[in-house]
C-alpha cells in the first residue's frame, strides 16, 4: 500500500494517449493545441472556476460531469483564446469542438470534453480549431514524449510545462498510476485558482468515488496557490479513470480509497507548487506554511492571506525580511489570533531563521535573512501556538516582469 513517485504526466497511465501542436491560434506560431484521448469509456470529475462568470468549455463541461451519466473518452484543449464572455455563440463553438471530435474518434460528442485559455472576449477560429483536430488526431500516442507535447501545448504566459505522476499500490497486489499536466502562470487566486489540469488514472474507481476524492483535495492543493489575486473564468480540473489497471473496483471509502486519494492529492500538490514557482515574471516559489493552529480552516485561512499580500509578494522580490508585512496580512485576515503568541520563521537551501518572537522582532541577522530570501524555494512558517492544525498555501514573488507581462497580454 502507499504510493511513489514516478516521472510522467498524462500518459502515465494504461490507456491514455495525448499530442500536441500548432493549429494557428496563437499569431506567433508556437504550439497552442492538445487532444488527450482514452482507449476506452472512462468516469469523470471535474472541478470548476468559482467565478460567477464562467467561460464556455467551463459550462460543457460541468453539465457533462455533474448532470448526465455520460462516460468521457477525450478532451479538446486550445490555448491562446479562452472563449469567455462570448455568449451563444461561444456554447455553439463548444458543440462544433465537441462535435469533430466525436467524428474523428468514432464517439458521442458528449464523451467529448473541452476546455480553453487565453484572451477572454474574444471568439474561438473554430476553422482553426476543428482543423487542429483532424490534423492532430494522427499524432496521438501514449510515450511519456507524448504527454510532455500536451503539456507544452496549453501553456500561456507559463515558462515551463507543469506534469507529475505516482504509482499507487492496492491491497489486491495491483497497482494504478495517476497523471497529468497542468497550466497556470497568471490570473491565479483561490476558488479554483485559475488554471487548467488534466488529470488521468488507470484505478478502477467510482464517478462518485472519483468526485469525491477530487472535490477532496482540490481546497488543500490548487484552492492554496495565488499569484496575483485575480480568480479565473475558465478555471478547469479534470480527472479520468478508465479501469485498465485491472485492480478490484473502489467503491467503498476503505484502503484502497485512502491509497488513491493520498496519490492523487501528490499529483495535485505537485501541480500546484510547479504552479506557484512559475507565476508571471516570478522568480522564486515561496510557500507559506501556519503550524499549531486550533483549527485547519483557521490555518487556511492565515496562510492564504500571507500568500496572497502584494506587500509581502514585494518584499520577498526584494530579498527583505519585512516580517511586519507578513503579521500585517494576518491581522487582516478575518481569522481570531493572539499576535503576541505569534513566532515566525524563514527558510530555503540557505538555511532556517527565527525573525519573529512571541509578536515582537527577534535577534536575528539581516544578512542571513537575505540569503535565505535569495533562495528559489522560500518558506515562512507561522506558528500561532493554538493546537495541532496547520495547513501551506503556494505563492511567489511580485516582480516587474510580472507588470510587463500583464501591461501588453493582447499584444
Amino acid at each position: 500500500m502507499g504510493f511513489e513517485v514516478i516521472d510522467g504526466g498524462f500518459t502515465a497511465a494504461k490507456g491514455f494517449s495525448s499530442c500536441g501542436g500548432a493549429a494557428g491560434i496563437k499569431k506567433n506560431g508556437s504550439a497552442d493545441m492538445a487532444l488527450f484521448y482514452s482507449a476506452v469509456p472512462c468516469a469523470a470529475a471535474g472541478t470548476f472556476t468559482s467565478n460567477r462568470v464562467k467561460a464556455a468549455p467551463v459550462l460543457w463541461d460541468r453539465r457533462i460531469v455533474r448532470e448526465t451519466e455520460h462516460l468521457a473518452r477525450a478532451v479538446v484543449v486550445n490555448s491562446g483564446v479562452a472563449n469567455a464572455c462570448t455568449g451563444r455563440q461561444g456554447l455553439d463553438y463548444c458543440e462544433k469542438t465537441a462535435g469533430t471530435a466525436a467524428e474523428v474518434f468514432g464517439i458521442d460528442k458528449n464523451e467529448v470534453l473541452v476546455a480553453s485559455t487565453g484572451v477572454i472576449g474574444q471568439q474561438l477560429p473554430i476553422d482553426k480549431i476543428m482543423g487542429g483536430i483532424r490534423s492532430l488526431s494522427s499524432s496521438l500516442g501514449e510515450s511519456r514524449e507524448k504527454g510532455h507535447e500536451a503539456a507544452c501545448a496549453i501553456m500561456t504566459t507559463d515558462t515551463v510545462p507543469k506534469e507529475a505522476a505516482v504509482r499507487v499500490f492496492l491491497s489486491d497486489g495491483k497497482s494504478c498510476a495517476i497523471g497529468g499536466c497542468a497550466k497556470g502562470s497568471g490570473m491565479i487566486h483561490p476558488n479554483m485558482c485559475t488554471m487548467l489540469a488534466f488529470i488521468a488514472t488507470d484505478a478502477a474507481i467510482s464517478k462518485e468515488l472519483l468526485q469525491k476524492a477530487l472535490s477532496e483535495i482540490v481546497p488543500d492543493t490548487f484552492n492554496m496557490v495565488s499569484v496575483d489575486g485575480d480568480t479565473s473564468t475558465n478555471d478547469t480540473c479534470l480527472v479520468l479513470a478508465n479501469g485498465l489497471a485491472g485492480n478490484s473496483p473502489i467503491t467503498e471509502e476503505g484502503e484502497d480509497y485512502r491509497a488513491f486519494r493520498e496519490g492523487l492529492y501528490q499529483v495535485l500538490e505537485s501541480l500546484s507548487k510547479q504552479m506557484a514557482g512559475d507565476g508571471e515574471g516570478a522568480t522564486c516559489l515561496f510557500e507559506v506554511r501556519v503550524v499549531h493552529a486550533d483549527s485547519k480552516e483557521k490555518a487556511k485561512i492565515l496562510a492564504r492571506s500571507v500568500v496572497s499580500s502584494t506587500l509581502t509578494k514585494a518584499a520577498v522580490y526584494g530579498h527583505d525580511a519585512n516580517w511586519g508585512r507578513i503579521l500585517c496580512a494576518m491581522g487582516y485576515s478575518g481569522a481570531d489570533f493572539d499576535p503576541e503568541r505569534v513566532d515566525l520563521y524563514l527558510e530555503s537551501a540557505a538555511g532556517r531563521l527565527k525573525i519573529l518572537e512571541d509578536g515582537v522582532a527577534a535577534d536575528y541577522s539581516e544578512e542571513l535573512a537575505t540569503r535565505i530570501l535569495s533562495e528559489s524555494h522560500i518558506t515562512a512558517t507561522c506558528d500561532i501556538k493554538e493546537g495541532d492544525a496547520e495547513a501551506a498555501a503556494w505563492g511567489c514573488d511580485l516582480t516587474h516582469k510580472y507588470v510587463d507581462i500583464n501591461a501588453d497580454y493582447r499584444s
